[in-house]
């Protein structure tokens, strides 16, 4: 029975909180428009080009095994 002195009072304080959090995003207008983000993603309009690739030959650092190494 004595737990109930530490619990009611910490389900009071999660409860102002969240009363707390949903009034600041009442407040700062975080439920106007919630289709219009969602939309954004599927028309991206500012794309841009990919940059020209470099016509460089690709160097591989493995050496090839057509190498003759000094056995000795």
């Amino acid at each position: 029975m004595a737990i109930l002195y530490i619990l009611i009072p910490i389900a009071l304080f999660f409860i102002s909180l969240a009363i707390v959090v949903f009034l600041w995003a009442v407040k700062t207008n975080q439920f106007d428009d919630l289709e219009r983000r969602g939309h954004d993603i599927l028309f991206d309009d500012d794309i841009e080009t990919p940059q020209k690739v470099s016509q460089q030959p690709h160097i591989n650092p493995i050496k090839s095994s057509s190498v003759d190494h000094d056995r000795t």
